[in-house]
């Protein structure tokens, strides 16, 4: 799972990749550059606590996402077409997180000349939709020239025109591509054109430490954080961090909630495997099957599936072991067709 941070410039993308991954990265850079930094972040998950406190494991493995800092995307960067380099990072990314700035500091002045989340969530949304329909409308061009030449697939070519006019109307009417639903043909013809508004976004709203979330309505999900703050608490030792968050009052950074957010984003869901030597979260996109799952962990174990040991998270921590949970009935086999549910603890029984 990868996610693209994203932003207008000064908005505080990269102190939010900063504060996400305890990293220092420099918070300033050369305008229009692009620039990519990336790292793996923990998913915050007290099911893998609790479970590590009960199984006493060698190792403790948390679900993971990637965060991608990415520069260099600027007002007006779309007009034309977003140039190919940045393209090809953007799409990449399995979603993006929209940083938009709210807060105000005389010594970072805001590119637009004054403060207005509103306007730089639309404008941001905006540059997004407008590159897809400058792709759209040179691909629906190739089509109609393709089809005056001749010699091409005449199947392909209508089923083609067909799909991206219906691409094209959506996004003339301002609506992003993420809004339609489209079948498993369709996906797979569009999963090598990198359209940016297809990805999941969420906003996330940098505040300054006396600012509350603005009252701004979205069709997306949306999380608002005092940037800086939460970077200068992130780089401090797990102590220190304790003390600073009680002296203001903090019972839960907001960032635990990002983190939260971005895994729900991508619509996965995680399922654990335990034992003496190791408790890990796993994810898996939600609605898979158990041979699907299993494929995650290893692909040898899918290929030789044959059946699952399951038993909901919350049963075992309430019932205190494997053995409580299958006098119980708790525990149970389950085929190839089952649906993994989030929580799930499985043993996968293999055979190769």
């Amino acid at each position: 799972m990868k996610l693209g941070i994203i932003g207008l410039p000064q908005s505080g993308k990269t102190t939010i990749f900063n504060a996400l991954t305890r990293g220092n990265m420099p918070t300033t850079a050369s305008a229009g550059r692009i620039e990519i930094h990336t790292a793996v972040v923990d998913v915050p998950d007290p099911r893998v606590d609790k479970l590590s406190a009960m199984f006493k494991p060698k190792k403790t493995i948390y679900a993971k996402v990637t965060y991608a800092d990415i520069a260099g995307l600027e007002t007006g960067a779309a007009k034309t077409g977003i140039s190919g380099q940045l393209l090809n990072q953007l799409a990449q990314m399995d979603g993006f997180i929209l940083v938009v700035r709210a807060f105000t500091d005389d010594n970072v002045p805001h590119p637009a000349g004054s403060v207005d989340a509103k306007r730089d969530v639309d404008t941001m949304l905006s540059e997004l939709l407008l590159n897809d329909l400058i792709a759209v409308e040179r691909k629906l061009e190739r089509l109609i020239e393709e089809r005056k030449k001749g010699g091409t697939d005449k199947v392909l070519n209508e089923r083609q025109t067909v799909l991206f006019t219906r691409l094209h109307e959506a996004l003339n009417s301002n609506t992003p591509l993420r809004k339609l639903e489209f079948n498993e043909d369709e996906s797979h013809e569009l999963s090598s054109f990198g359209l940016l508004t297809r990805k999941p976004i969420l906003t996330v709203f940098n505040l300054d430490e006396s600012q509350t979330a603005p009252s701004i309505q979205l069709d997306h999900p949306s999380v608002a954080l005092m940037g800086k703050l939460e970077m200068e608490i992130a780089q401090l030792s797990a102590d220190d961090a304790e003390v600073f968050m009680k002296e203001y009052g903090i019972e839960e950074l907001s960032l635990s909630k990002m983190i939260k957010l971005s895994y729900d984003l991508l619509q996965q869901q995680s399922f654990f495997t335990v034992g003496e030597d190791e408790v890990r979260a796993w994810t898996t996109r939600r609605g898979a099957s158990a041979v699907e799952a299993a494929g995650e962990i290893h692909t040898d174990i899918q290929r030789g599936f044959v059946r699952a040991e399951v038993v909901a998270c919350d049963d075992l921590l309430a019932l205190g072991g494997m053995t409580e949970a299958k006098t119980k009935g708790k525990l149970r086999l389950e085929g190839k067709e089952y649906l993994v549910k989030d929580g799930d603890i499985m043993h996968i029984r293999f055979n190769i």
